[in-house]
């Protein structure tokens, strides 16, 4: 392996300022309820409206804003997130085995009751977000869906991110953002239900606000900034590298993006070509920040070894522009969405194609995959057993007990064994 290029990659550190302040504002939040939710709103957006929820008539002006392509457009993709959720709930299945004779186990998934959905506003309206939290939860049977937005600075809620989150099947829809909305959410302010589980990406004091609030509810993951790796054989078009690694270097100038050749010629032909794309994109202060901070080129002498490069970054997304991408699928074991072959691209996924978007960052894919339908549903386990099966299992049971000491457990086990075998 060489390096041409070394970037920044990390991963999750401890920000014991933004720790603190998010502490505090949770702790005041949690105790005084709407007054400190009206005040950070107020003070963080300058967004103070008589509710935050929209009615049903705000929604419906928000969605008339609208143009006819784009709400087409948004239930184009929307349902695509909609089948292949409902196919991954297909695959989900109740269990009951026989593992001895009387011995009967089993397991069975039951949806959480509620979920509190975050849909990011900041640089970019993210309104493609709103499908990914809220579509899956519903596909699973989430009874209680609650969705919140920050408003854009002087203008209000985002009209097609109110469309989204209604499309993809809200109960609720609040304007408000950042770590208000997620203590309105997990401590059920506001009259809603409190989250059961709370998803969505936002800054470092929304990802601080999710790792405080874990516990008291469930989380879907702590979502850093985006990152993109590419491996990409010497046939790879140089034009379609460099623009994907750019798509995603626009996201934030925290954004990583990994390159893996196999030749500088390669490499060389990329690295030239988003010098010549730069310019032209409005966008490319950020992009260029971030390639220059954090873009990373290395030349890797077989597929094994790019593959071993890629698994040690652990990227987010990561792009296979080769001639045989299943031979790497077959190998890759740390990404959290694949895109095989030229034909697909990151920004497929996270718009359009109906994978999730909400994936792990920051080498997280080491340990975990990206929000799906099952993260809403909780596989819970029974267990029913003959007499004699009881009888039979008691004794090995009653030792095991006594072993460790626990004798009160022991004696449940006795008592079924003298009372099933008649002594």
């Amino acid at each position: 392996m060489r390096v041409l290029k070394e970037g920044k990659h990390g991963g999750f550190t401890r920000d014991s300022e933004a720790a603190d302040a998010v502490a505090r504002m949770l702790d005041e939040l949690e105790h005084n309820g709407m007054d400190a939710v009206r005040k950070y709103s107020e003070r963080f957006d300058g967004w103070s409206p008589d509710s935050f929820e929209l009615s049903r008539s705000e929604i419906d002006a928000a969605i008339a804003k609208c143009s006819k392509q784009q709400i087409e457009d948004t239930e184009y993709c929307q349902e695509n997130v909609r089948r292949f959720a409902q196919a991954q709930l297909e695959t989900l299945q109740p269990l009951e085995s026989e593992i001895r004779p009387g011995v009967t186990l089993g397991h069975k998934h039951i949806p959480v009751d509620s979920v509190g959905s975050y849909i990011p506003g900041g640089r970019y309206p993210m309104f493609g977000s709103a499908q990914m939290s809220i579509i899956p939860a519903r596909v699973a049977g989430v009874r209680e869906i609650v969705a919140c937005t920050p408003p854009v600075k002087g203008e209000g809620p985002y009209p097609a991110t109110i469309h989204a989150m209604a499309a993809a099947g809200a109960d609720r829809i609040f304007v408000l953002g950042g770590v208000q909305a997620f203590a309105l959410m997990a401590f059920g302010l506001a009259g809603v239900s409190p989250a059961d589980i709370l998803c969505g990406a936002g800054n470092k004091y929304v990802v601080e606000a999710k790792r405080q609030l874990f516990g008291q509810c469930g989380i879907d993951i702590l979502a850093g900034p985006t990152e993109i790796a590419v491996i990409a054989d010497d046939d790879a078009d140089p034009q379609i590298v460099a623009a994907d690694i750019l798509g995603q270097a626009e996201h934030d100038p925290a954004s990583g993006q990994l390159l893996v050749c196999f030749s500088e010629r390669l490499a060389n032909a990329v690295t030239a070509e988003m010098e010549r794309q730069l310019p032209q994109l409005p966008t490319a202060e950020v992009a260029r920040a971030s390639w220059s901070e954090n873009g990373i080129i290395y030349i890797a002498e077989s597929a094994d070894e790019a593959i071993a490069i890629s698994d040690d970054y652990a990227p987010e997304h990561l792009e296979l522009l080769v001639g045989d991408p299943d031979y790497y699928l077959g190998r890759l074991r740390n990404y959290g969405s694949l895109f095989m072959g030229e034909e697909t691209t990151v920004a497929y996924g996270d718009k359009s194609i109906g994978t999730n978007h909400i994936l792990p960052t920051s080498r997280s894919a080491r340990y975990t995959g990206g929000l799906w339908v099952g993260k809403f549903l909780k596989t819970v386990t029974y267990q029913r057993m003959t007499r004699e099966a009881s009888a039979e299992i008691a004794g090995v049971c009653a030792r095991q007990c006594r072993a460790e000491g626990m004798i009160a457990h022991a004696v449940t086990a006795e008592m079924r064994e003298r009372k099933y075998r008649g002594s």
